[in-house]
């Protein structure tokens, strides 16, 4: 059985520093100098740019796996007792 090549296959950065840059830019709304930043202080030296081009190449599947994650809603509701007793009044 043949095993699959990483997402991150070819990059010189380990796949946990990409995968911290993209999520950082897309769930924090960061800089892309911030984010470089961020990662000069933990010791990884790379440039905005590279950010840019890993934001661009994994952000939309990023984002896809973030929605597929979230808990769709059920069809329970729960009332609290102030609003129950508003609506009883």
């Amino acid at each position: 059985m043949k095993k699959s090549k990483s997402l991150y296959h070819g990059h010189s950065f380990p796949a946990s520093v990409i995968s911290y840059a993209v999520r950082w830019y897309f769930r924090f709304h960061l800089s892309l100098r911030d984010i470089e930043e961020l990662l000069f202080e933990r010791g990884v030296i790379v440039t905005y740019e590279t950010i840019r081009c890993w934001c661009d190449k994994f952000g939309k599947g990023f984002a896809h796996r973030v929605k597929a994650g979230r808990r769709k809603p059920g069809g329970t509701w729960h009332l609290d007792e102030e609003s129950a007793s508003r609506t009883q009044a």
